[in-house]
Protein backbone atom coordinates (compact mmCIF):
# COMPACT_ATOMS: atom_id res chain seq x y z
CA UNK A 1 0.00 0.00 0.00
CA UNK A 2 2.88 2.42 0.73
CA UNK A 3 4.13 1.93 -2.81
CA UNK A 4 0.70 2.81 -4.21
CA UNK A 5 0.47 5.93 -2.03
CA UNK A 6 3.98 7.00 -3.00
CA UNK A 7 3.17 6.56 -6.68
CA UNK A 8 0.08 8.72 -6.16
CA UNK A 9 2.19 11.48 -4.58
CA UNK A 10 4.47 11.83 -7.57
CA UNK A 11 2.16 11.05 -10.48
CA UNK A 12 1.87 13.65 -13.22
CA UNK A 13 -1.26 14.24 -15.22
CA UNK A 14 -0.41 14.33 -18.90
CA UNK A 15 -2.10 16.77 -21.24
CA UNK A 16 -1.74 16.56 -25.02
CA UNK A 17 0.29 19.78 -25.28
CA UNK A 18 2.07 19.38 -21.94
CA UNK A 19 5.71 18.50 -21.60
CA UNK A 20 6.21 15.66 -19.13
CA UNK A 21 8.15 16.73 -16.03
CA UNK A 22 11.04 14.60 -14.95
CA UNK A 23 10.31 13.04 -11.54
CA UNK A 24 12.37 14.13 -8.55
CA UNK A 25 13.43 11.86 -5.73
CA UNK A 26 10.50 10.33 -3.86
CA UNK A 27 9.53 12.00 -0.61
CA UNK A 28 8.17 10.36 2.47
CA UNK A 29 4.93 11.53 4.03
CA UNK A 30 2.93 14.39 2.68
CA UNK A 31 4.11 17.79 1.67
CA UNK A 32 6.77 18.77 -0.79
CA UNK A 33 9.85 19.95 1.08
CA UNK A 34 10.02 23.69 1.75
CA UNK A 35 13.48 24.97 0.83
CA UNK A 36 14.53 28.14 2.64
CA UNK A 37 17.79 28.52 0.72
CA UNK A 38 18.46 30.52 -2.43
CA UNK A 39 15.98 30.30 -5.28
CA UNK A 40 17.13 28.38 -8.36
CA UNK A 41 19.00 30.72 -10.73
CA UNK A 42 16.22 30.47 -13.32
CA UNK A 43 13.64 31.63 -10.72
CA UNK A 44 15.59 34.56 -9.27
CA UNK A 45 14.89 37.14 -11.99
CA UNK A 46 13.56 40.36 -10.48
CA UNK A 47 15.19 39.67 -7.11
CA UNK A 48 18.45 41.26 -6.02
CA UNK A 49 20.94 40.26 -3.36
CA UNK A 50 20.33 37.17 -1.29
CA UNK A 51 17.44 35.20 -2.80
CA UNK A 52 17.07 32.88 0.20
CA UNK A 53 13.36 32.53 0.90
CA UNK A 54 10.77 29.83 1.44
CA UNK A 55 9.96 28.04 -1.81
CA UNK A 56 8.69 24.69 -3.05
CA UNK A 57 9.89 23.06 -6.27
CA UNK A 58 7.42 21.18 -8.44
CA UNK A 59 7.97 17.42 -8.53
CA UNK A 60 9.06 17.67 -12.17
CA UNK A 61 11.22 20.77 -11.63
CA UNK A 62 9.18 22.84 -14.11
CA UNK A 63 7.81 25.37 -11.59
CA UNK A 64 8.64 26.82 -8.20
CA UNK A 65 6.21 28.36 -5.73
CA UNK A 66 7.79 31.16 -3.69
CA UNK A 67 5.89 31.27 -0.38
CA UNK A 68 5.37 34.82 0.83
CA UNK A 69 2.62 33.49 3.11
CA UNK A 70 4.82 31.06 5.05
CA UNK A 71 3.47 29.04 6.74
CA UNK A 72 0.38 28.43 4.66
CA UNK A 73 -2.77 28.49 6.79
CA UNK A 74 -6.34 27.52 5.84
CA UNK A 75 -8.01 30.16 8.03
CA UNK A 76 -5.71 33.07 8.82
CA UNK A 77 -6.59 35.09 11.90
CA UNK A 78 -3.59 37.41 11.40
CA UNK A 79 -5.02 39.09 8.29
CA UNK A 80 -2.16 37.92 6.08
CA UNK A 81 -2.75 36.09 2.82
CA UNK A 82 -1.33 32.84 1.45
CA UNK A 83 0.73 34.65 -1.17
CA UNK A 84 2.56 32.43 -3.64
CA UNK A 85 4.65 33.65 -6.56
CA UNK A 86 4.67 30.96 -9.26
CA UNK A 87 7.79 30.98 -11.45
CA UNK A 88 7.93 28.62 -14.42
CA UNK A 89 11.32 27.30 -15.49
CA UNK A 90 10.40 27.74 -19.13
CA UNK A 91 9.32 31.36 -19.24
CA UNK A 92 8.47 30.99 -22.95
CA UNK A 93 5.04 29.43 -22.31
CA UNK A 94 2.21 30.64 -24.52
CA UNK A 95 -0.64 32.83 -23.34
CA UNK A 96 -3.11 31.30 -20.91
CA UNK A 97 -3.83 30.83 -17.25
CA UNK A 98 -2.16 28.71 -14.59
CA UNK A 99 -4.82 26.26 -13.39
CA UNK A 100 -4.36 24.72 -9.94
CA UNK A 101 -6.36 21.57 -9.26
CA UNK A 102 -6.01 20.72 -5.57
CA UNK A 103 -7.20 17.64 -3.71
CA UNK A 104 -7.10 17.18 0.06
CA UNK A 105 -5.20 14.01 0.94
CA UNK A 106 -7.41 11.33 2.50
CA UNK A 107 -10.69 12.94 1.45
CA UNK A 108 -12.70 13.53 -1.68
CA UNK A 109 -12.48 17.31 -1.27
CA UNK A 110 -11.16 19.25 -4.24
CA UNK A 111 -10.65 22.88 -5.13
CA UNK A 112 -9.72 24.68 -8.33
CA UNK A 113 -7.88 27.98 -8.47
CA UNK A 114 -6.67 29.95 -11.46
CA UNK A 115 -3.93 32.53 -11.91
CA UNK A 116 -4.84 34.79 -14.79
CA UNK A 117 -2.12 35.12 -17.40
CA UNK A 118 -0.14 32.06 -16.27
CA UNK A 119 2.50 31.64 -13.56
CA UNK A 120 2.94 34.79 -11.51
CA UNK A 121 1.75 36.32 -8.23
CA UNK A 122 -1.28 34.76 -6.57
CA UNK A 123 -3.18 34.21 -3.36
CA UNK A 124 -3.97 30.53 -2.94
CA UNK A 125 -6.40 30.07 -0.07
CA UNK A 126 -7.69 26.53 0.36
CA UNK A 127 -10.76 25.63 2.46
CA UNK A 128 -9.30 23.28 5.10
CA UNK A 129 -6.07 22.43 6.88
CA UNK A 130 -4.18 19.38 5.67
CA UNK A 131 -2.04 18.14 2.84
CA UNK A 132 -3.21 19.44 -0.53
CA UNK A 133 -1.95 17.73 -3.68
CA UNK A 134 -1.69 20.27 -6.46
CA UNK A 135 -1.66 19.65 -10.19
CA UNK A 136 -0.45 22.85 -11.86
CA UNK A 137 -1.20 23.25 -15.55
CA UNK A 138 -0.21 26.17 -17.78
CA UNK A 139 0.24 26.39 -21.56
CA UNK A 140 2.41 23.50 -22.66
CA UNK A 141 3.29 22.33 -19.12
CA UNK A 142 2.10 20.35 -16.12
CA UNK A 143 3.77 19.80 -12.76
CA UNK A 144 2.69 18.64 -9.31
CA UNK A 145 3.50 19.37 -5.67
CA UNK A 146 2.06 18.92 -2.20
CA UNK A 147 1.46 21.92 0.03
CA UNK A 148 0.56 21.60 3.69
CA UNK A 149 -1.88 24.13 5.11
CA UNK A 150 -2.11 24.46 8.88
Amino acid sequence: MAVTLLAGCTATTAHPAASAPQPRAARSGCGSPIDRGPLPDWASGGFSGDTSMAHVMGDGGAIVGVLFGDPLVAHRADGKANKILWVAKDGAAGPGDLVIDASLDGSGETARRSVEGGPGPSIVDLPRAGCWRLTLTWPGHTDTMDLTYG
